[in-house]
């Protein structure tokens, strides 16, 4: 069934700024339990810093976390959005485009307001396939 984005997308996106270190930028991704942060200045989505863009682009390179900046490491612009008047299968589309498991969403030119991810869609699918049930799941710390 489809549905506008912004009655499923994930309201409480964390968002750093450019500058910000990757060290930091982990601990909040930590202790917000997500796997994600947009990286934006004022209302401008520069980027998206994903807990894969830190294994691939930071640690695996050799880069110091302490040193390194998010705005040097994430997905760099232009990055794929969606609007909260979206369809789920807009962004269903998007994601198989671009390959993405993730997408900022914004509004007023470029204002990020929240994310939308596959396990979102996935639940909204199927709340009981296994996909919606690992999305549900608590955390295992």
């Amino acid at each position: 069934m489809t549905q506008r984005i912004r009655d499923v997308m994930s309201p409480a996106a964390v968002s750093v700024e450019p500058m910000t270190t990757v060290t930091r930028a982990a601990r909040l991704m930590r202790e917000q339990d997500i796997g994600d942060v947009l990286v934006a200045y004022d209302c401008d989505l520069f980027g998206v810093l994903t807990d894969r863009d830190i294994v691939l682009r930071t640690v695996a390179d050799g880069r110091d976390p302490d040193d390194t900046t998010v705005g040097s490491v994430c997905t760099p612009p232009p990055v794929v959005t969606l609007a909260p008047e979206d369809t789920t299968e807009r962004a269903v589309e998007l994601m198989r485009r671009y390959a993405v498991r993730r997408l900022p969403v914004v509004e007023h030119g470029g204002c990020p307001v929240g994310v939308v991810s596959l396990g979102d869609l996935a639940a909204l699918e199927d709340c009981r396939s296994a996909l919606a049930d690992i999305s549900a799941a608590a955390p295992d710390h």
